[in-house]
C-alpha cells in the first residue's frame, strides 16, 4: 500500500512538471473576465427577477 502511495506521488510530481502555468498577466486578465461575466449574469438575473416578480404580483394581486 505504501508503495502505491509513493508511486502515485511520484507520478503526480512528474505530471505537475509538465503543466504550463499561466503568467501573472494571463491570470489577471482571466480574473477580470470572470468578474465582468459574473456582474453581467448578476444584473441579468436581477432584472429577470424583478420582471417576473411584477408579473406574479399582477396575476395574483
Amino acid at each position: 500500500m505504501i508503495e502505491r502511495i509513493k508511486t502515485y506521488l511520484a507520478e503526480t510530481r512528474t505530471e505537475l512538471k509538465k503543466v504550463t502555468w499561466p503568467s501573472r498577466q494571463d491570470l489577471i486578465d482571466s480574473t477580470r473576465v470572470v468578474i465582468v461575466a459574473t456582474l453581467i449574469v448578476t444584473v441579468f438575473t436581477g432584472i429577470v427577477d424583478q420582471i417576473l416578480s411584477r408579473i406574479i404580483k399582477l396575476v395574483f394581486g
